[in-house]
């Protein structure tokens, strides 16, 4: 085929594909929003089922394994042979005190060897509350010996188990608030756009006062005012409401823009010349012809959701112990002492880093995406 006709040809489904289509086209070309699509679909899938990676049961506690130092996980052994063979294993670590100071220190067991299994048994979790099963990504071959991948804190408690635990509240807060956030922003900034005149300047003023604001006071204040003996799904749905209450206006003002240049184009005349009705018209016609401006949008929104929640937890304002969250998890290393007795509690807040960089280039690659001058 002669570059002519490849450019005819071209030319040819570019005039016949969908606007999802295009932004798709588009969306593939932006390495870095691949990337980040990969990320955020992974951290998703262990926010559905974060028991199956999870190595140890979050909750558990052992005194005996109290800043656990994390664990090397080795891929290959030598056989009697001196060939070398996959087989994932781990060196136990032995407990011993310091006659001084009392200190614990662990030391490496280097002649015992503890197997680890893919698709292995452990403790008990729940997927989605439908059914219960015991079996986990991997697993150690004896179960009363400890796999602490990135260490235990205080109370011995599996850094990484709750992590992933953890990958469910936080990225769920996130999820959650947004859609709240659409919600509320869809509607009046709709409704602002598509109707003007006094509405318009009445949601307007509205608008211009919640963005006024200052978000992180009005978080502590809304976040301190919550009772805190409420249960924990209690406490989950209320910072949901309060992080979308401080977030729907951006949208809003987005949303009525749009409206605002929809009104008076062709088809938006023709529907309504058709007897449409104004619902219709607005999530009918309207709305999506601009549907990927919005999920651009939610994507952008979503790691300032989780870095709220992480932070109204850190401070102690937001989730409480026992729920599981990076934030709550992130309390753990507030003070020197827990640094220095363990760097390994910093490892929620990586996990923290890596979603919220992989939302926004996910983020940043929709909206170049859905730009139709985007070149």
């Amino acid at each position: 085929m002669s570059g002519i006709e490849a450019v005819a040809t071209d030319n040819k489904k570019l005039a016949v594909a969908s606007q999802w289509q295009l932004v798709w086209w588009a969306f593939k070309k932006h390495q870095l929003a691949m990337a980040g699509l990969v990320v955020v679909v992974a951290f998703y899938v262990i926010a559905v089922v974060p028991g199956f990676f999870a190595v140890n049961d979050p909750a558990m506690q052992n005194a005996r394994a109290a800043y656990y130092p994390p664990q090397e996980l080795h891929f290959f052994d030598k056989d009697e042979a001196g060939n070398w063979y996959f087989r994932p294993f781990i060196h136990p670590y032995q407990l011993r005190r310091d006659p001084q100071t009392l200190a614990a220190i662990y030391t490496e067991d280097s002649t015992r060897k503890v197997d680890v299994r893919l698709f292995g048994r452990g403790y008990k979790y729940s997927i989605l509350g439908l059914f219960e099963t015991d079996i986990h990504l991997f697993a150690v071959s004896e179960p009363r010996q400890p796999l602490f991948l990135l260490g235990a804190d205080r109370l011995g408690r599996c850094v990484f188990s709750r992590i992933m635990q953890g990958t469910q509240i936080s990225l769920s807060v996130g999820l959650v608030g947004v859609f709240m956030s659409l919600a509320i922003g869809v509607v009046l900034g709709g409704i602002s756009g598509y109707y003007g005149g006094r509405t318009d300047f009445a949601i307007q003023r509205a608008v211009e006062f919640a963005l006024s604001l200052p978000t992180i006071p009005i978080w502590l204040a809304l976040a301190a005012a919550l009772p805190q003996d409420w249960p924990a799904t209690t406490q989950y749905f209320m910072i949901t409401v309060i992080l979308s209450l401080t977030g729907w206006a951006q949208l809003a003002r987005v949303v009525r823009g749009r409206f605002l240049s929809l009104r008076t184009e062709e088809f938006v005349v023709a529907a309504r010349l058709d007897g449409a009705s104004e619902g219709r018209i607005i999530f009918r016609h309207m709305l999506p012809s601009f549907m990927s401006h919005i999920i651009a949008s939610i994507t952008l929104a979503i790691p300032a959701m989780i870095l709220a929640e992480t932070s109204l937890s850190f401070l102690g304002l937001g989730l409480q112990p026992p729920t599981i969250s990076w934030g709550v998890l992130l309390r753990e290393a507030q003070n020197i002492r827990s640094i220095a007795t363990a760097p390994w509690l910093f490892w929620p807040g990586f996990a923290v880093v890596v979603a919220v960089m992989a939302l926004n280039f996910l983020g940043d690659g929709l909206r170049d995406a859905a730009d139709p001058y985007n070149k």
